[in-house]
């Protein structure tokens, strides 16, 4: 595994982090769930996943993976290895679209499905479940990706299954490694954010 490997990984999945992070950065207002309670008594999902943290989490997300395929247009391959990768702009326009919104939307349902579980076990809102709560939203990214990329391909819109081509094993890897880390540090910070806030 080399350092471009690490790089072009973690550029393809910067969306879903994006949308992951916003979510709770801009989330608030109206419960997924409406306020509803499952069989069991307990929340369907509980007021941390919320209709506005869904929607601007996935745009925000969207638009890092739009900047993305700009800056793999503008930023020649002589100058950075890594941009030798021919998949770092996710197709180009028009299929970029329902590629970029799989990682971004998956993203969230994947975490919304987490969260889900998680009050079936009866653990309560913030409270760690750990290697679920750091890998829920990659898995949820990544499969509705590969769901995507398969209908493209299926129906003739691309002549081969962009998942399977772009991410390799090496990829998937770097993915899973990295993500916990990356998940632990964004909810550290947010947290300090969070108490500094509260503070003023």
């Amino acid at each position: 595994m080399d350092f471009e490997t690490i790089v072009q990984a973690l550029w393809l999945i910067l969306p879903a982090y994006v949308a992951n992070a916003s979510a709770v950065i801009v989330g608030g207002g109206l419960p997924i769930d409406f306020g509803k309670k499952w069989r069991d008594g307990e929340r369907i999902l509980g007021d941390g996943k919320t209709w506005r943290g869904l929607f601007a989490g996935a745009f925000m997300g969207m638009t890092a993976g739009f900047g993305l395929c700009v800056a793999a247009k503008w930023i020649t391959p002589t100058e950075y290895n890594f941009l030798q990768f021919e998949n770092l702009d996710f197709e180009g326009f028009p299929v970029m679209i329902p590629i970029i919104f799989s990682l971004c939307f998956g993203a969230l349902m994947g975490d919304t499905l987490k969260s889900f579980f998680k009050r079936r076990i009866g653990k309560k809102r913030g409270e760690n479940w750990f290697i679920f709560d750091q890998l829920d939203f990659i898995l949820g990214a990544l499969l509705l990706c590969l769901i995507i990329s398969s209908a493209l391909h299926a129906l003739g819109v691309t002549e081969y299954n962009w998942f399977f081509k772009v991410f390799s094993l090496w990829h998937l890897l770097v993915i899973f490694i990295v993500t916990p880390f990356v998940h632990i540090l964004v909810n550290a910070l947010h947290n300090v954010v969070g108490r500094r806030r509260q503070s003023y």
